[in-house]
């Protein structure tokens, strides 16, 4: 790192520009649906103080608290259409807003002139924040708004500097969890452009240090359970369409200021497949050995072919992002609502448990209960998801500019211009599911050895008194041991699950999507939930996404790895990654970071579809809880985000600490 990069890091980890923030307030929301967003931003943009830090050279850093106002939906897990920006700079943008008010109907019209009035206002901070700049000897800076926003970028620096307009500017229009998707694809001809003009791949890597730095300076202001969960993820590498590899020299460039960062954000993810060679895995485990929990591994053999499934055109689908954490969405193309809702396996099977177990006579008969279940759960999942889509009645013309549907047709995100409005549904405890299926199979049907009338009177009393029946459904195989009977029954149910979610029609258009994640819903929805039959009991949290239920003790991550890959993923593609947490000793020499990688690339290749790794140690977790002082930097996976230990919630800090750890 430069001197630059330590100071400007001295800074964030200070906290101390978090005193320059202010409340502004707001005028109400009118009828005027197109252009209250542009009066908020308008409002907000005007009460801005611009404000360079030491060693800052991007600026646009909030200082007003709540620049939204009071509105009723907020856009997120949206990842802009950045390159279509930058390939036309905000004047030309605005120049062809104003032209297409000319012919356009009166409701068009307000469209078009409130996304115009939004980037003046745009171009007016970035005019204040030259000057600012300029007169502070900030001349890198002042150089470059000279010409961006305003103006296609001509470097790398000029790219970074549009891009955390763009970032800032959807931020304080009400846009929660903006994602950078595939950086190293569309900020490559600018690093080219760079290198060209005899800039230094040491003077392009400080700009990138002192860019991810500067997304950190807010997290705090943003959206989320937590203060890491802002969505501010980050796509390197994959293929093209014409299946090239697209990993590049500013890939690599990420990678390593990651790496010395050591920052939450922004949260690394790889696009890889079967022919990824072994030392881009090895590389990425240097990364992970970090602590930070990322990159995240996503698999294009099955992303792209399971998209492709799901209706999105091959060069789309190529295209893909993560949306947050890890769901899968194709940016500039798409408006998918990856997270509209979550269906909760544990429940569908207590459901059938307690209500249709003592009529069936086998085994099969009860799994057909199950599966009912299921479908009624989805049935009120799609209500659900549509009355979420009818309170979308907030309109951001300006956001909507990121989308190319929507810019082309004139049509607000609300009014579903995108090429793709699909929503996502979040499958969540598969593996509490899975071994409370497999108990009941075993214990009431096959061996007999529990009568299902004692099995649900056990679960009503939450095991109070039934201590000798808990024991039983503890004993029974348990899902990540690459158990035959617990592979065949995740199949059926996955199997089930997406014939039933995958391709419905949704309300706006679009169609259903299934997929592995559950996000905070692990512990948030559990808490409702009766005992289960895997001896789980009731308000006991469920797992994070696609893993083995809290307490089981796998043969090792590599039975794990072979449980989570033994279903076609390419039917549950909404995304959800299998969570793997090791100890950090087994990172600790170069061999131990080699098996990690091995261990990765063979959850690609035998079509995994999404995994994360924690690198933890649960002795040092715990004394992070008694001493928080001395743990001011620890980072952990939390779900699809990485996030600062002592900033999580309890409940979070003890599910972390709870995870089955791997070592060496």
């Amino acid at each position: 790192m430069t001197d630059r990069v330590i100071s400007f890091l001295k800074t964030l980890k200070s906290k101390e520009y978090r005193g320059n923030r202010k409340n502004v307030e707001y005028p109400d929301v009118t009828d005027d649906r197109f252009m209250n967003a542009a009066r908020f931003f308008t409002q907000t943009e005007k009460a801005e103080t611009p404000i360079l830090y030491k060693g800052d050279i991007f600026g646009f850093n909030r200082t007003v608290k709540n620049p939204a106002g009071n509105v009723p939906w907020r856009m997120n897990n949206f990842t802009p259409d950045y390159a279509w920006a930058m390939q036309n700079g905000f004047c030309a943008i605005r120049k062809d807003l104003y032209k297409r008010t000319e012919a356009a109907s009166s409701e068009r019209k307000g469209f078009f002139l409130s996304a115009a009035e939004h980037i003046d206002g745009i171009l007016d901070l970035s005019e204040r924040y030259r000057e600012y700049a300029e007169k502070n000897g900030v001349k890198s800076l002042a150089d470059a708004l000279k010409n961006v926003p305003a103006n296609k970028p001509g470097n790398y620096y000029e790219a970074l500097v549009f891009m955390k307009i763009i970032i800032y500017s959807l931020r304080s229009s009400h846009v929660d969890h903006v994602t950078l998707g595939r950086f190293d694809q569309y900020m490559y001809p600018y690093y080219l452009a760079s290198i060209r003009n005899g800039v230094t791949e040491k003077e392009i890597s400080e700009q990138t240090e002192l860019f991810f730095i500067s997304l950190n300076l807010d997290t705090d202001l943003y959206c989320g359970v937590q203060q890491g969960d802002n969505g501010q993820s980050l796509v390197l590498g994959g293929r093209t369409p014409e299946k090239a590899d697209a990993y590049n020299e500013l890939s690599e460039i990420i990678m390593t200021a990651a790496e010395e960062l050591c920052l939450i954000d922004p949260k690394i993810n790889l696009r890889v497949d079967k022919n990824t060679p072994l030392s881009r895995f090895i590389r990425a485990t240097r990364l992970t050995k970090k602590g930070l929990g990322f990159p995240q591994y996503l698999n294009d053999d099955i992303v792209i072919p399971g998209l492709e499934k799901l209706g999105y055109e091959y060069k789309d689908a190529c295209d893909y992002a993560i949306a947050a954490c890890w769901e899968f969405i194709v940016p500039a193309e798409s408006y998918d609502v990856s997270n509209i809702v979550t269906m909760n396996f544990p429940l569908v099977v207590r459901r059938a448990t307690m209500c249709s177990l003592c009529k069936c006579d086998n085994y099969d008969e009860f799994f057909k209960c199950v599966c009912q279940s299921l479908y009624d759960f989805f049935e009120q999942l799609k209500i659900k998801a549509a009355d979420k889509h009818a309170s979308m009645t907030y309109c951001n013309p300006y956001a909507s500019l990121f989308v190319r549907g929507c810019r082309e047709k004139g049509l607000d995100y609300t009014e579903h211009g995108a090429k793709y409005n699909n929503d996502g549904v979040h499958g969540l405890g598969i593996a509490p599911a899975v071994d409370a299926l497999s108990a009941i199979k075993k214990l009431c049907f096959d061996e007999k050895i529990l009568k299902k009338d004692v099995l649900i009177a056990a679960l009503k009393a939450d095991f109070a008194g039934y201590e000798h029946v808990r024991k039983l459904l503890l004993s029974c195989p348990k899902t990540g041991n690459n158990d035959k009977l617990t592979n065949r029954i995740m199949s059926e149910l996955l199997d089930f699950y997406a014939q039933t979610v995958d391709g419905v029609p949704n309300s706006v258009g679009g169609v259903f999507r299934a997929g592995t994640g559950g996000s905070m819903d692990y512990v948030t929805m559990s808490r409702d939930v009766g005992a289960t039959a895997d001896g789980r009991k009731a308000g006991q949290p469920y797992p994070a996404s696609f893993s083995p239920s809290i307490g089981v003790k796998a043969n090792g991550p590599l039975s794990v790895v072979q449980t989570f890959t033994s279903f076609d993923m390419t039917k549950i593609i909404n995304g959800g990654p299998l969570t793997l947490e090791m100890h950090d000793n087994v990172f600790r020499n170069e061999k131990g970071i080699e098996k990690v990688a091995a261990l990765v690339k063979t959850f690609i290749s035998l079509g995994g579809h999404e995994l994360q790794l924690n690198s933890i140690s649960r002795e040092r977790l715990l004394d992070a809880q008694a001493h928080p002082e001395k743990y001011p930097d620890l980072i952990v996976r939390v779900w699809g985000w990485s996030g600062y230990f002592n900033e999580l919630d309890i409940e979070y800090q003890n599910h972390v600490i709870s995870r089955t750890e791997y070592g060496d």
